[in-house]
């Protein structure tokens, strides 16, 4: 009786052994980026730590989790914009859920009725030119797409290829949109008057922005219009070092000239997280997440309530009419697009 009094002593006497600490893994595009501290608020709230898995470009990052759809990578995907998402959800993904702080958000982002993604963030895709050229040269402002075909702009032009460049698929996807593949004058008619117009092409928008574009500080580029982002602006003023009075490039956003992108977050399907992936969903939602996007990744966030930093709210540009095409429409035409552009601009 003695024995079995101090064994049971002893055993109250023990510390319960720690539960480990569950880790949720997001795999993203090798864009995502934040300050840690922030993160960190999430794993201090919730007792969930995160991994980061980066898996290359949006692309990729899709092609990937179909590949691995059966053992996912992850628990979350984030990265996933519009003109991939309808790939996405054919394959089948994401599990659906609907966070709350969708109260906070403009429905016309949210392009997926079930909610198998949630929208995190949008950027348009728009030209962006060099002030000082057009300062000292006698030369307008192109005010819409078909402006560049006019001979004034020749050789002023750098766009990024569609078929290898994020940006440049955009560009492509708006001309469809504005011109269409059965008018009188196609999205290819344009792009033959483009490469009349001596438009330059190149592999990636890193080669279009920082080596042809001649608007950005240190460039050696000489043309001064490139396709790039709205936000490309204040991130020249952002990462200027001494940062200058102004910025050096603007954005044109005129009506039917941008397209709208937006990456959304989803938890995939398999995972043995869900809830805990359902809970930083909202965390990618919350203010303090949102508000730490823009100066990170120079995108705008969903929610409504997050505050842009001052950089932002001064020298980033929102055009009031972005061009927009349904994730059916983009999947069901993306690589026919693709294919005729190429055959068209670079044969």
């Amino acid at each position: 009786m003695r024995i079995l009094t101090m064994l049971l002593m002893l055993l109250l006497a023990t510390p319960a052994l720690a539960q480990p600490q569950p880790t949720l893994t997001v795999i993203a595009h090798d864009s995502f980026n934040y300050t840690q501290s922030v993160l960190d608020t999430f794993t201090e709230e919730t007792g969930i730590a995160v991994e980061v898995l980066r898996l290359g470009d949006a692309g990729l990052l899709v092609n990937q989790s179909i590949l691995n759809r059966e053992n996912p990578l992850g628990d979350v995907l984030f990265g996933v914009d519009n003109t991939f998402l309808g790939r996405a959800l054919d394959a089948d993904l994401f599990v659906a859920y609907e966070s709350p702080l969708l109260e906070n958000v403009d429905q016309r982002f949210i392009v997926d009725p079930e909610h198998r993604v949630t929208p995190i963030d949008y950027g348009d895709v728009c030209l962006n030119y060099d002030v000082a050229y057009f300062d000292e040269h006698a030369v307008p402002l192109p005010e819409s797409l078909a402006d560049l075909t006019d001979p004034v702009y020749n050789g002023l032009l750098t766009v990024a290829n569609p078929a290898t460049s994020s940006p440049g698929l955009a560009f492509l996807l708006t001309t469809v949109a504005v011109f269409g593949e059965e008018s009188d004058y196609t999205y290819l008619d344009y792009w033959r008057d483009l490469v009349a117009n001596d438009v330059y092409i190149s592999d990636d928008w890193t080669d279009a922005y920082y080596n042809q574009f001649s608007g950005s500080l240190g460039s050696l580029g000489v043309r001064p219009l490139v396709v790039s982002y709205a936000s490309s602006p204040p991130a020249e003023v952002f990462f200027a070092d001494p940062q200058p009075e102004a910025a050096p490039t603007g954005s044109i956003v005129a009506d039917d000239t941008c397209f709208r992108q937006i990456e959304f977050a989803g938890i995939l399907n398999r995972t043995d997280m869900e809830a805990e992936a359902q809970q930083f969903i909202d965390f990618m939602l919350g203010q303090p997440f949102q508000e730490d996007m823009p100066l990170n990744m120079f995108v705008f966030p969903v929610n409504s309530e997050a505050v842009l930093p001052e950089v932002f709210a001064e020298y980033a540009a929102i055009p009031d009419q972005p061009v927009t095409l349904t994730p059916e429409q983009i999947d069901a035409g993306r690589e026919a697009w693709i294919q005729a552009w190429t055959e068209t601009v670079l044969r």
